[in-house]
């Protein structure tokens, strides 16, 4: 199985003893040693994942880098966190996903009205399987864990990922924006129930209602 590393904390190398990666379209910056290069789609294998990616508009451009040496991945100086996978699922926004496994099982998910909220889509992109995945984030990504007896609530533009028996429920709120007058239209929350890890960003993506 491939090693995944961090060369600092915006590249990642990857070692390859003729292991596969499947990596974000255009992230390689560079490598040592024989390796081969194939574009693929994203969003999920095989016939029924191109249906839900031309369904749902969750596509992402990728690669699978297979060989032997040490491939070095980057994507516009983004902070890059590992995640380890044992068997469980992981949902995460595509054009948050830098590397992943190649044996990791890629598809997407219908996520309701949070991905409205964000113009991503109704769906997102999830990640399973036993293996190792590397997430980008806009600045140094914090992980929450959410217990039954403490749920959280989450900015839907600083949401990158989730793992675990979550719940989510799209719902309207209020945030510092707000308070402050700096909102532009109605502010939205993402409420996680149960128990598992909410991976979220120093930093807020534009949404459809502008910075929510």
């Amino acid at each position: 199985m491939a090693q995944f590393r961090l060369h600092g904390s915006k590249v990642l190398a990857v070692d390859m003893s003729g292991d596969a990666v499947k990596a974000k379209n255009g992230a390689m910056v560079a490598y040592e040693g024989q390796m081969s290069f194939k574009k693929k789609t994203g969003g999920g294998e095989g016939l029924r994942g191109m249906v839900t990616r031309r369904l749902t508009g969750e596509q992402m451009a990728v690669m699978e880098v297979k060989g032997q040496g040490t491939c070095y991945f980057a994507d516009r100086a983004s902070e890059i966190n590992l995640v380890q996978l044992h068997g469980e699922k992981l949902f995460v926004e595509a054009s948050n996903l830098l590397c992943t496994d190649a044996a990791l099982h890629t598809g997407t998910t219908f996520t309701g009205l949070r991905g409205a909220s964000q113009g991503n889509g109704l769906f997102t992109t999830t990640v399973e399987g036993t293996g190792q995945a590397a997430l980008l984030s806009d600045g140094q990504a914090v992980v929450l864990r959410v217990t039954r007896e403490y749920p959280l609530q989450v900015d839907p533009g600083a949401y990158i990922a989730h793992t675990g028996d979550l719940k989510q429920h799209f719902q309207s709120g209020v945030n510092f924006r707000t308070f402050l007058g700096e909102g532009s239209g109605e502010a939205f929350q993402i409420r996680f129930e149960g128990e598992g890890l909410v991976y979220v960003q120093p930093s807020e993506r534009n949404t459809v209602g502008g910075e929510v």
